[in-house]
């Protein structure tokens, strides 16, 4: 069985305590004993590996650290810029490509978008898809987790467009497959998703002025909440980051 990861503040050598929510879920829910092996991890790339030395009450453990791991920032890094979904599906696609690879991820307010995130609700949804990419982190055993921006408008995205290396709007009608779209070897790919309803001729055109092509995954469409974990699923393998 692969060790179980929890995430700390800081990763170090020797002995390290874990405790608060961490530990009680590691104490009382996943129920490590002495011996066990665990990871630690900051979620910014670095992992302490060890074994669990003592456990103290429901919610208090000791990890004697055997080995200290960096992870290097991972190239060409990839963003998803994912339009806000109906319902739960936000935190489904947050949740897969966190398990696939993605580097980033940015909650866009498409003009389509049925979902609109104002206010509190706003700041609660933003909160449950961060949530959500540190619990799949640690679900897919990662070191570095991925980080989910605030809400964009199309006017930051085609900013963020601008500055990248390759910039891509997936859309159906894309004359140039995904799949043999020049890659970059290092640098930062963003990739956009739009909502249910698709992306708006209006901001095709921001996002085409700002450097980006539209390119198609497939001869089926996918759902907004799916496409992303796809397309990074592509991205990883053809830029050699799952060799």
């Amino acid at each position: 069985m692969t060790a179980p990861v929890f995430v700390v503040d800081h990763v170090t050598a020797g002995t390290v305590t874990l405790d608060g929510p961490e530990g009680r879920h590691a104490v009382s829910v996943r129920r490590l004993r002495v011996g066990e092996e665990i990871v630690l991890t900051d979620g910014a790339g670095t992992g302490a590996y060890g074994t669990v030395a003592a456990v103290e009450g429901k919610d208090r453990l000791e990890v004697a650290v055997s080995e200290v791991r960096t992870e290097p920032a991972p190239s060409p890094r990839i963003t998803v810029v994912q339009a806000l979904p109906k319902g739960d599906r936000g935190e489904l696609a947050v949740e897969t490509m966190t398990e696939t690879g993605v580097d980033a991820i940015v909650p866009w307010a498409a003009s389509r978008c049925v979902t609109q995130w104002k206010g509190e609700r706003g700041l609660k949804a933003l909160a449950k898809w961060r949530a959500t990419a540190r619990e799949a982190g640690k679900q897919s055993r990662r070191l570095r987790f991925p980080d989910v921006a605030d809400a964009a408008s199309t006017k930051q995205v085609a900013r963020l467009l601008a500055e990248a290396d390759l910039a891509a709007v997936l859309h159906e009608e894309g004359a140039e497959p995904l799949a043999t779209a020049e890659l970059p070897a290092t640098g930062h790919i963003v990739l956009v998703v739009g909502p249910e309803g698709g992306v708006s001729p209006e901001e095709l055109a921001a996002f085409a002025e700002a450097g980006a092509k539209p390119y198609r995954l497939g001869r089926s469409v996918l759902r907004t909440s799916t496409a992303g974990t796809a397309a990074t699923a592509l991205l990883l393998g053809r830029t050699g980051r799952w060799a």
